[in-house]
């Protein structure tokens, strides 16, 4: 007997299901499952919280202004992550978790120092309203931020975690290696990735709890767990209290956080491109008013943060690791563990407790997070087919990004209001990738054409059209296994115009919109024939004469050919026009 109340989530885009996905988007998980898995995620999250806990150490905020900026936080998290679950046009409807954004640790550490909570109040509102800009403006810019520029994005943010990481997880940042957190990150991380390849159903979708609680488990025994007695000065209840705001902050600060910002949300835009990707198996392009509605939530969340002092926040890519692991996307994980956000920001010892995780362990789910970033990245650069103006752009936003992060010195050159800018790799690179981008696709036509007129033979009208073909492709930065077909039904189509000695190629055009690519044969003689035509029977061919055989041949050539075009074509169009047959190719982006 169904339930009498149900609640109902807006309607999300029809997906095609991936099979390897144990709860899709739109799929409501059993009960003991679904909070198992909320409860994993609400743990990956709270660990993060620690950056919220760096930027009070940079700041030198006292225990009850730090656990004043935590509960914030964490409730500015609790309503992006509701939104971003919820969907329609003030959320993505995917299931993203936000945390503290580590972007912009160090300056709101810095502005915390100098005003309090109150200096982060402008920092949050900033950040808000670019993401709320951002969000309005997106779906008008997929020319400028194609699958390629959110690939470049994703891959050195995943590239930037590694160096922390790697710190994280053998204590280098604290002076020098030590051999405790090298095995506190080795059990951490064998224990998930050895419960996602080899474990049960059970296990995989509780592989990053399993290596929180190994990773913790070695901290005890390696005497590692430390903090605890800050517990005692936390209050078991507590309400946030809303700091008198501070708008006195230098403009180019501002200026930085509204960059940073923007680039968190070409971050965000890259994470929904991710859990997009996860929930449709036939993924073509970045759906922009999920990538709007996720702007949006993003924008929300940390506009109600700014009014409470919080650090802004941004999706969270270890809780994506986290729902590729568990092979469980489901929409209905996401509102549950905002709803457990915001009962945990007001149990300021609960929080804070899950704060004390060790550095070690965090690090182990960071170099996690980052081997998937850089894969999820590379697959989305790959996507696509590339020319040489593609592989400059790629090339040269990796080289400028992964430059400031190499050599971080080349920051400190630039004016100080900038060098929060300049001194980001991620910035530096999404920045680039869309100046790039936008440079080389000046001179690109989205309608392309070349004659073959003045070819000789048949083979080299036909090496031409494949040509034509992959060339634009990859100037059109079109999917690559769409160009991969296209060329493949252009060399069909050519081959068969050219097998009857009264055709004769003589043009092909081509024409692009991100959603339509066709390619057009244009010839000379009689129309192709693309419908299978009855024929003679095969036993009857032994008694024809030559003639006849042969013209039976080309009839059931000229049928094969047709069934190859619609196997490979998503549809197709022949006539004539101004006295010349043509051959439509289209195929769906």
């Amino acid at each position: 007997m169904a339930h009498p109340f149900r609640l109902q989530l807006p309607a999300l885009p029809r997906f095609k299901r991936p099979p390897e996905l144990l709860y899709a988007a739109d799929e409501r998980p059993p009960t003991p499952t679904l909070a198992g898995l909320a409860l994993q995620h609400v743990a990956t999250a709270l660990a993060l919280v620690a950056y919220v806990l760096a930027a009070a150490k940079i700041g030198g905020l006292d225990a009850a202004t730090t656990q004043a900026m935590v509960t914030a936080s964490i409730l500015g998290m609790a309503v992006s992550t509701f939104l971003q679950s919820w969907g329609g046009r003030l959320g993505s409807g995917m299931l993203l978790i936000h945390m503290p954004d580590p972007l912009l640790v160090v300056m709101s550490g810095m502005l915390a120092a100098r005003h309090g909570l109150g200096g982060l109040v402008l920092v949050g509102l900033v950040n808000g309203l670019v993401a709320l800009g951002a969000g309005s403006i997106v779906p008008r810019l997929r020319t400028i931020l194609p699958p390629t520029v959110a690939g470049i994005i994703v891959c050195v943010a995943g590239l930037s975690l590694v160096e922390p990481a790697l710190r994280h997880v053998t204590g280098l940042e604290a002076g020098g290696l030590r051999t405790a957190d090298v095995l506190i990150g080795a059990a951490t991380l064998a224990t998930i990735i050895g419960l996602s390849i080899w474990g049960s159903q059970r296990g995989k979708l509780s592989a990053l709890l399993g290596g929180l609680l190994a990773g913790l488990a070695v901290s005890a025994l390696t005497g590692q767990l430390h903090g605890w007695e800050a517990l005692s000065d936390a209050p078991l209840f507590g309400l946030p209290h809303p700091p008198s705001p501070v708008f006195d902050i230098d403009a180019g600060i501002l200026l930085a956080v509204a960059v940073l910002a923007l680039m968190t949300q070409l971050d965000v835009f890259g994470c929904v491109v991710l859990m997009h990707k996860m929930n449709e198996s036939d993924w073509r392009r970045p759906d922009m008013r999920m990538v709007s509605g996720g702007m949006r939530a993003c924008g929300l969340g940390n506009l109600v943060g700014a009014c409470l002092g919080a650090l802004p926040s941004a999706a969270s890519s270890a809780n994506i690791a986290l729902a590729h692991i568990s092979r469980s996307t489901s929409r209905w994980i996401g509102l549950l563990t905002a709803l457990l956000l915001a009962l945990i920001a007001f149990l300021p010892q609960v929080s804070l407790a899950l704060t004390l995780i060790p550095t070690a362990v965090i690090g182990a789910i960071e170099i996690y997070a980052a081997a998937y970033l850089i894969v999820s990245g590379i697959e989305l650069i790959a996507s696509r087919a590339l020319d040489s103006r593609g592989i400059f752009m790629i090339g040269l936003s990796f080289v400028l990004g992964m430059g400031v992060i190499l050599m971080p010195e080349l920051a400190e050159r630039a004016p100080e209001s900038l060098r929060f800018v300049v001194g980001n790799g991620i910035i530096v690179a999404g920045l680039s990738a869309i100046g790039l981008n936008l440079l080389f696709r000046l001179g690109i036509s989205r309608q392309a054409r070349e004659s073959l007129e003045d070819t000789d033979g048949a083979a080299e009208p036909i090496r031409r059209v494949v040509d034509f073909v992959e060339a634009q492709g990859g100037a059109w930065s079109a999917r690559r296994d769409v160009v991969r077909r296209a060329a493949q039904a252009a060399l069909e189509a050519a081959e068969a115009i050219q097998n009857d000695d009264r055709r004769r190629l003589r043009g092909i055009r081509g024409s692009f919109d991100e959603y339509n690519l066709d390619i057009e044969l244009l010839y000379d003689g009689p129309e192709l024939e693309l419908g299978a035509r009855a024929g003679h029977a095969p036993a009857d061919l032994l008694d024809i004469d030559e003639s006849a055989f042969q013209h039976a041949l080309d009839q059931a050539l000229s049928g094969i050919s047709g069934i190859m075009l619609r196997s490979l074509a998503d549809r197709l169009q022949s006539g004539r026009r101004d006295g010349q047959a043509f051959l439509r190719l289209h195929f769906d982006h």
